[in-house]
């Protein structure tokens, strides 16, 4: 708002800008509100996968031949296997085992897929906007020429200025 202050209020274009005094300004502020979206990492999600231990036990048949004899003799490394006949006569025969041989593989059980996905949901937003009104006081004695007051011929001892679209800010 813009305002002059003169003992001469004709508003005459005529007076004199050496004797007129310099005239009076203040700014007048209001809050908007300006409201968008951002995106922000409000957590994540970890992946872990662990192994578990499960005891497992099989009985396995298995073949192991027995002599009755009474003389054993243990395999050496490096024996045939073969029958063989002794510089005394006797017959040695190999005894077999089975020895098992267990082998373990690893295969694929399941694929776990994880997936994440965007809801939108409404969030109720409450704040608080201020406003900045002027009001200009003036004496009766006083004509306050403002194009954005009404007018009531100068007799009035406060008026409230209207916003920009011509509405009374009370």
């Amino acid at each position: 708002m813009t305002g002059a202050h003169s003992d001469d209020l004709s508003g005459d274009a005529g007076t004199d800008a050496t004797t007129a005094e310099p005239g009076v300004e203040t700014v007048r502020h209001e809050e908007r509100l300006n409201v968008g979206t951002a995106v922000e990492e409000s957590g994540r999600v970890h992946v872990r996968k662990h192994v578990e231990s499960h005891p497992v036990e099989y009985s396995v048949p298995r073949d192991v031949e027995h002599v009755d004899t009474d003389e054993r003799i243990p395999a050496e490394e490096g024996d045939s296997g073969e029958v063989e006949v002794l510089d005394d006569g006797s017959v040695s025969i190999p005894v077999f085992e089975e020895v098992l041989i267990v082998t373990k593989r690893l295969v694929v059980r399941e694929r776990v897929i994880v997936r994440k996905r965007t809801v939108v949901d409404e969030y109720k937003l409450r704040t608080e906007l201020r406003r900045e009104e002027v009001t200009v006081d003036v004496d009766d004695s006083v004509h306050l020429a403002d194009d954005g007051t009404t007018d009531d011929g100068g007799h009035g001892s406060a008026r409230d200025v209207t916003d920009d679209d011509g509405t009374d800010s009370r």
